[in-house]
């Protein structure tokens, strides 16, 4: 029996994902340089160790690039692309369909928990979830799967009774390395992504009723 959710958050409660690398892709290419896909997604859904977008140009290409001048304007780029985007299609059914059947809910997420906090507050779902741990509450991020066991103690479940909501590799693998069902609800940019773990695939919440994931027997791919 599902007794609980684990929801990521960039990318899958809303999409902060693609306007992160419109805004990356943007002050490249004022500099010269292609950002492909393929090299932004070494940071998708995890830390920037493997990969800092922040940092390659200064310290892989050696541009002279004023550090703080160039962070904050991609910042204040995504800012401004973000103002269009919306909590992800079936997001909030989910959450008010989970509470109604008792169902406990969590926020695992790769990102620091002030980010995090902040912008469920701004969406006004901070609320529906009894348990938030993020990269302050670990020592490693995704793909680890510490973020996961840590909610699933706090939760007081076991993998079993839980289900993740995922939308990018990184974040699929920590689920199937904690052994959490994972539904994937990729978007513009991870949807481009290959999945080499077992997942559930939806393109948004919308296509699968709640009471069928609770309900039904989970259903997984690779």
């Amino acid at each position: 029996m599902i007794k609980a959710l684990v929801f990521d958050f960039d990318g899958t409660i809303i999409d902060t994902e693609t306007a992160w690398y419109v805004a990356f892709r943007d002050a490249y290419k004022e500099h010269g340089v292609d950002l492909t896909l393929e090299m932004y997604s070494q940071c998708i859904g995890t830390s920037l160790k493997t990969f800092n977008p922040y940092e390659y140009l200064i310290t892989d290409l050696n541009l002279p690039i004023d550090r703080e001048a160039f962070r904050e304007s991609v910042q204040l780029h995504h800012a401004t692309l973000m103002n269009k985007e919306q909590v992800r299609p079936g997001i909030q059914n989910y959450l008010e369909a989970a509470r109604k059947a008792g169902l406990k809910l969590a926020v695992a997420s790769s990102s620091k928990r002030e980010w995090v906090e902040q912008h469920l507050e701004q969406l006004k779902l901070k609320d529906y979830f009894e348990v938030i741990r993020t990269a302050d509450d670990v020592a490693h991020v995704k793909p680890d799967p510490a973020l996961y066991n840590q909610a699933l103690e706090a939760l007081g479940v076991t993998a079993d009774e839980a289900v993740a909501i995922e939308d990018s590799p990184n974040g699929a693998r920590a689920a199937a390395a904690a052994g959490i069902h994972c539904v994937v609800i990729s978007n513009t940019i991870t949807g481009t992504l290959d999945f080499d773990m077992p997942h559930q695939r939806l393109s948004c919440l919308t296509d699968l009723e709640f009471n069928d994931l609770i309900s039904k027997p989970l259903v997984t791919t690779v």
